[in-house]
């Protein structure tokens, strides 16, 4: 994949406002006036979650002008805020990238066995970012990576309620009776009731949840007795697949 995306390729991921135009990246806003918490700015800087920031902070792995940070802390604009040996700047641009994941690749930064990391086909200036949520290495379609940590906590928390859609085909047709048990009561898995509304188009079924548990749909349809044979997510949010290639990516905004 060529670090330079040609002007083909960045129409190819859409959103529901702004129909087929094109998306473009997104900037910070400029520093927030007095203190505020240092695990919120570790959040939006260095492109993780706040609980992932507070794992920082209690594992001392975060200074604030030389001294070792607290769980609560708060800074401001004149405070110098150390992380990995070097200072964290107050402005930073945000990134936000949408990529069509191939069937194979793993959504982790190493290899698991034999499987490869969809950070091996991105372009090197983006190998930085981070999932917005997860694909399994089965499953193909819509991811997001940013270094936007705030970005990525809306997008992925429940309370937030981003719908995903899948398309999804399975091993023998889905029975009626099977198919209002999961989007009108649920199925109970080891981790809780799974829940989504299914349509049936065509030969396919398109699935659209807004939870984001760890191979939810698979595990749902198998406790049913169905195996997944293809599992394809066209759109996370606002955001719509479209015509993206698999394993291409283009910037998105916020």
């Amino acid at each position: 994949m060529k670090a330079k995306m040609t002007p083909e390729d960045r129409p190819e991921v859409t959103t529901e406002e702004e129909g087929a135009s094109p998306v473009t990246t997104g900037r910070s806003d400029p520093c927030p006036k007095g203190s505020f918490r240092l695990n919120k700015f570790l959040a939006e800087r260095i492109g993780v979650s706040r609980r992932e920031a507070d794992i920082l902070i209690e594992n001392k792995k975060v200074k604030i002008n030389d001294k070792i940070a607290e769980l609560g802390a708060r800074i401001d604009k004149n405070d110098k805020v150390w992380y990995n040996g070097s200072i964290i700047p107050f402005d930073t641009d945000y990134l936000y990238i949408a990529f069509n994941k191939p069937v194979g690749y793993v959504c982790s930064r190493r290899a698991q066995g034999p499987a490869p990391t969809l950070y091996d086909l991105l372009p090197e200036e983006y190998k930085k970012l981070k999932t917005v949520g997860r694909l399994d290495k089965d499953s193909s379609g819509l991811i997001l990576l940013t270094n936007d940590g705030d970005f990525a906590f809306q997008m992925t928390h429940p309370k937030f309620h981003k719908e995903k859609i899948y398309e999804v085909e399975l091993d023998r047709p889905l029975e009626p009776l099977h198919q209002q048990m999961i989007s009108d009561y649920g199925i109970m898995l080891d981790d809780g009731p799974s829940k989504f509304i299914i349509i049936h188009e065509n030969d396919k079924y398109i699935v659209k949840l807004s939870e984001g548990r760890n191979r939810q749909i698979r595990r749902t349809f198998a406790a049913l007795g169905y195996q997944v044979k293809k599992l394809h997510r066209t759109s996370f949010g606002k955001y719509q697949l479209s015509s993206l290639k698999p394993g291409k990516c283009v910037i998105i905004k916020p």
